[in-house]
């Protein structure tokens, strides 16, 4: 064969045992992480958008910013989130983005975007357990909670 071509690697490597990793149990634990591990310095800066990888009793695989945006909005390739939430064998996720404003509530772009995720989580047996906004202070909004998902 004459025609070379770029080998493609997928990895994905534990540095945390999952025995010791947190367990998500309900929006408050999620929303605690989440806050923990947010960039203080930026929080009420511009938004970015994070990704909670769970196994399949809760257990904290990792969090993984998917994007950082502007001052009202940041961009979210759903192909990248699925990429990378397949490369990490998770089964279910929670989904995340803050408000620098310190408004907690939903917009109507952050609901539609909510639920293309969660068709398309549909189709890989991958459950979206919740969409948490989070705020400066570290208050949080909870889509599970409010009835969204």
């Amino acid at each position: 064969m004459k025609d070379k071509v770029n080998e493609i690697q997928i990895s994905y490597k534990d540095r945390i045992s999952i025995s010791k990793s947190p367990s998500i149990k309900c929006s408050s634990d999620a929303a605690e992480l989440l806050f923990e591990y947010w960039d203080k310095n930026t929080i009420a800066l511009y938004e970015n958008f994070k990704v909670v990888l769970l196994n399949n009793s809760n257990g904290v695989k990792g969090i993984y910013e998917l994007s950082k945006g502007g001052i009202t909005g940041t961009l979210v390739d759903i192909r990248i989130l699925f990429a990378t939430v397949l490369k990490s064998l998770t089964v279910g996720i929670i989904l995340s983005h803050n408000h620098p404003s310190g408004k907690l509530q939903a917009s109507n772009a952050d609901i539609q975007l909510t639920k293309k995720i969660q068709k398309a989580a549909q189709f890989f047996d991958i459950a979206v357990l919740d969409h948490v906004i989070i705020a400066p202070n570290g208050s949080f909004y909870s889509f599970a909670d409010n009835g969204i998902l």
